[in-house]
């Protein structure tokens, strides 16, 4: 069986999943990293050692729902293609690749895991085919908050180059700042998307966008003013998505301008939320997004990345 394992160690979730290059099935399993109570996400070390504990189990778990045996090993191997880009919670999907390629006699892949994302939503929304074409990728979660221009490369599948990013806070940062400020668990995406669809307002927002570059800093502190000043929990949280919706927006428009009406996918765990998801795709024609399964951190683009590579698919 065509059968490619992908694994991701980012510094929210441990996740593996198997893509059947026939079928073009996938199967995953994936279970977030503890977080205490009131704490906005973890150290590096205490991310590596949680992921030691969970990987096993997350690949025994996926073997019991899928019998597999690979015929490559994509994994994440730092956050993004470019130098100097590291994170030690990565070495742990890394290292396992490794000894599972070498006792299997099988290759092992590497990328980044801003790759891996992108890929994954291309497979979630049917549109692998860009990566032969030029495309403009937002990538919008915990740790990023990137515009990118996405071209074809031959060593590392897709190449992105940076239009804009935040200059401050990253939009996930911004999502779980304001959970935790309103009383919600880590990581507050759900949540903070259930409580703002309960608001009825309507919010009229002008994003900081200098030179393609956004800024997020302003929505902690007008959420902390809002609160202060009595305004309900969920007006809060739907005022935070709008913020990051409209600066969203204003970088893609910013990209569009000048790289012209080409393709627009969207990745990351914050565009996986169903307001600022449904506003942009009335508003960006073009426009793609990743199912939310695969919006959020897993392994199905590392998974793809390995296909790729070894010519499957």
């Amino acid at each position: 069986m065509p059968d490619i394992l992908g694994i991701d160690t980012s510094n929210y979730t441990t996740s593996c999943a198997v893509l059947n290059t026939e079928s073009m099935v996938v199967w995953q399993t994936k279970k977030l990293l503890p977080v205490k109570n009131g704490e906005l996400g973890l150290r590096q070390s205490d991310a590596v050692f949680n992921h030691t504990v969970q990987l096993p189990q997350i690949i025994t778990q996926l073997k019991e729902n899928k019998s597999f045996s690979p015929e490559a090993i994509g994994v994440s191997a730092k956050p993004r293609n470019s130098e100097g880009s590291y994170m030690p919670c990565f070495l742990v999907g890394k290292g396992t690749a490794e000894c599972i390629g070498a006792v299997l006699n099988k290759d092992v892949f590497e990328t980044s895991h801003q790759v891996g994302h992108i890929l994954s939503a291309l497979f979630s929304c049917s549109k692998l085919n860009l990566i032969k074409k030029r495309f403009i990728a937002l990538h919008v979660s915990g740790g990023t908050t990137d515009c990118l221009l996405v071209t074809p490369s031959d060593e590392e599948v897709i190449s992105c180059s940076e239009i804009g990013t935040s200059m401050d806070l990253k939009a996930g940062q911004a999502v779980d700042r304001v959970g935790l400020m309103l009383g919600l668990s880590f990581p507050c995406g759900k949540e903070l998307e259930k409580l703002a669809l309960k608001s009825i307002r309507n919010f009229t927002v002008k994003p900081v966008i200098r030179e393609n570059n956004c800024s997020l800093s302003g929505v902690e502190n007008k959420c902390r003013k809002m609160l202060l000043e009595g305004e309900s929990p969920q007006d809060i949280a739907l005022f935070c998505l709008k913020y990051i919706e409209v600066s969203v927006l204003a970088m893609t428009e910013a990209a569009r301008s000048k790289f012209g009406d080409i393709p627009v996918i969207y990745a990351g765990g914050v565009m996986s939320n169903s307001i600022i998801r449904s506003s942009i795709l009335k508003k960006i024609s073009g426009s793609s997004f990743a199912e939310p399964d695969f919006s959020c951190d897993n392994a199905v683009g590392t998974a793809v990345f390995a296909a790729i590579k070894k010519g499957l698919i």
